[in-house]
């Protein structure tokens, strides 16, 4: 498949015995992931979802993902596929053409799309936790009836808007507003957004904004209304298979009946991202188990001084160290399942094991890649590509250090934020 040949320490490497590796068998690659037996806290359900999406992953992604992040191209025929097996609004109703799955279930989709990339995993993210949910938690049943199943099956994609350009960690600074239009039908929305996932493609976007009192409300807002725009944000270094881009509001006149009726205030967005954020935290120990197999298999068939480096310490360290840290993940995420199936979960349960897992995963993707050596850095190997896709997994759905504000917060009784 591959012609080139590139120099590694004391040797030629050749790109065909890497695309062997690529193609180790499916027994080989995950037999040393659950180390502490948690397939034994996983229904038979879960087992088919999880079997279901990893077959469609690899038959349908894995191929494609390193040319589609190589051209900073987002796979859109992709779309149809994911909805078929059930990427999108997962952990919502059946009855509005959705999985009807319970949480674990939804993380479990999260961990085995992100498992081959995290920006593939935040177009469902995005589609499912910051769009379908809001409208299913805060819309009115003619806004769920008209949307959620088009979303669900993919017809339809969304984005959310919250972030602008001049306020990301402090939301409630934000600037976008509407204004009655004077007709009794319609909103004028102005302002702009940034750093969203799906722009450049979504028909339909869940805006937060201010009204005239100042009160933040949701607001759909369709591609094709006048003066809505969503260019492309390009030039980026991470999540390179994902299209992110702006919105832009420019008084764009919209129906109230757009309007979410179901909250106001800023608790009604902080609800959507934690519903993201706990998927996140499922993510990241996809991205870190697949750098660990790769790592370990690596690890196992490259030879120096004659020997496998396997066989020695401080790369047995790399990896005891690896599976230590993911089993602890894995622990903490599946209780935390438990406990959103059971309503339990609270805002600050959730920013832990957000923060812990993609930093777990951060310093697993960078042990990793040192690993492999040079060809850690190719595109033979999907080390480099998670390393780059989670220096943003750690910084949206709240910044690492925001996450451990919430944490000391909760602990404390003191706001840090003010």
């Amino acid at each position: 498949m591959y012609k080139l040949t590139i120099f590694a320490p004391k040797q030629l490497f050749d790109m065909n015995q890497a695309a062997d590796f690529q193609r180790a068998s499916k027994t080989d690659q995950f037999q040393h992931h659950d180390y502490y037996l948690m397939d034994e806290l996983l229904t038979d359900e879960h087992k088919l979802i999880r079997s279901t999406v990893r077959d469609f992953v690899k038959r349908e992604i894995s191929p494609i993902i390193e040319d589609s992040a190589q051209k900073c191209l987002f796979p859109h025929f992709l779309i149809k596929g994911m909805a078929e097996v059930g990427c999108f609004g997962a952990q919502l109703p059946a009855e509005y053409g959705c999985g009807g799955l319970d949480y674990i279930s939804y993380g479990i989709i999260m961990q085995e799309l992100e498992r081959c990339d995290s920006g593939i995993r935040s177009t469902a993210s995005v589609q499912g936790s910051l769009v379908m949910y809001p409208i299913y938690k805060f819309g009115s049943e003619e806004q769920k009836r008209k949307y959620l199943p088009k979303l669900a099956n993919g017809e339809m994609m969304g984005c959310f808007g919250l972030t602008e350009p001049d306020h990301g960690s402090n939301p409630a600074g934000m600037t976008t507003n509407f204004k009655d239009a004077g007709d009794g039908k319609h909103v004028i929305l102005n302002g702009a957004k940034m750093w969203i996932s799906n722009s450049p493609f979504a028909d339909v976007a869940v805006v937060w904004a201010k009204n005239e009192a100042g009160v933040i409300k949701g607001i759909i807002v369709e591609r094709g209304m006048p003066g809505f725009t969503t260019p492309e944000t390009h030039n980026k270094w991470s999540l390179r298979a994902s299209a992110t881009g702006e919105l832009v509001f420019n008084d764009v006149k919209v129906p109230k009946e757009n309007i979410l009726p179901g909250f106001e205030g800023l608790k009604g967005p902080l609800t959507c991202l934690n519903s993201a954020r706990y998927g996140i935290s499922w993510g990241a120990i996809g991205a870190a188990l697949d750098c660990y197999d790769t790592a370990l298999r690596y690890a196992k068939e490259r030879k120096q001084f004659g020997r496998p480096i396997a066989g020695f310490q401080l790369q047995q360290k790399k990896l005891a160290e690896m599976i230590t840290e993911i089993a602890k993940a894995q622990l903490l995420t599946w209780r935390l399942g438990v406990l959103m199936n059971e309503g339990r979960a609270t805002p600050a349960q959730i920013s832990m094991a957000k923060r812990n897992n993609v930093a777990m995963a951060c310093t697993i993707a960078r042990n990793a890649r040192q690993m492999l050596g040079g060809m850690g850095i190719t595109g033979e190997y999907s080390i480099m590509r998670h390393m780059m896709n989670l220096e943003s997994v750690v910084t949206y759905e709240g910044t690492h250090d925001i996450h451990l504000l919430i944490t000391g917060m909760d602990v404390t009784g003191e706001n840090a934020f003010t």
